[in-house]
């Protein structure tokens, strides 16, 4: 098991902690990452992109001209593709993106992104948050503590775990823009802990991840 330490709202050491090797420890899977990420990805597009073909489009109906001795191209219908208004020839139609994904593939999936982190000692937790209302300069105060914003520095993409009833910390950080996203510990899922370079837990939502993967027996997922 790698071990982490363990930091205040402060920034101070607070002891260690070891990280569930079943969970951080094992070897990325980068091909069912990037099946699953993929899956997430198309999961999101609404599908409700449309074009008329030239049989949905209104007119056209007229041969423009005759066939023969004009010195132009035949033509059919105004309403064909190369007209400017016809119809679209092989265009976008209604469609649902939704990929079946097992859930053990999901699992594994997370487990890599989470294990991936963890090699590159992107993985941190705190004992609190130490944020007793809801104030975004507090939260900004808590990254600082932990070396997650510096001044002049671009700051790092962080991923903060926080459980629902959390409501100050929630507060505090979800307005630190883009660069600072937060999830609760039943929605971790591989392409937001991919999609950020830290993630960061407190003691009691590392708890309720591990209790979520209890069940898993060597390899296998949840």
């Amino acid at each position: 098991m790698s071990t982490v330490t363990i930091k205040t709202a402060a920034g101070d050491d607070a002891g260690t902690v070891e990280l569930p090797e079943a969970v951080f420890g094992i070897e990325p899977n980068v091909s069912v990452m990037h099946q699953v990420v993929t899956a997430q990805l198309a999961h999101k597009r609404a599908g409700t992109h449309s074009t008329k073909t030239r049989a949905e489009v209104a007119g056209g109906g007229a041969k423009p001209w005759r066939q023969k001795g004009t010195g132009r191209a035949r033509q059919g219908s105004i309403r064909a593709p190369q007209w400017r208004g016809g119809g679209v020839a092989h265009g976008p139609k209604p469609r649902d993106y939704t990929m079946k994904v097992n859930k053990k593939v999901v699992s594994l999936a997370l487990r890599s992104a989470l294990s991936d982190r963890a090699a590159d000692s992107k993985v941190m937790v705190v004992a609190d948050w130490g944020i007793p209302e809801p104030k975004t300069k507090l939260g900004i105060a808590l990254l600082e503590s932990l070396g997650l914003r510096n001044k002049g520095e671009r700051a790092p993409r962080v991923l903060v775990v926080l459980f629902r009833g959390e409501e100050a910390a929630w507060k505090s950080l979800r307005n630190l823009g883009q660069r600072v996203q937060v999830i609760l510990p039943e929605e971790l899922n591989a392409y937001d802990v991919l999609v950020n370079d830290y993630i960061v837990f407190s003691q009691a939502t590392l708890e309720a991840l591990t209790a979520r993967f209890s069940s898993l027996k060597g390899g296998d997922a949840a």
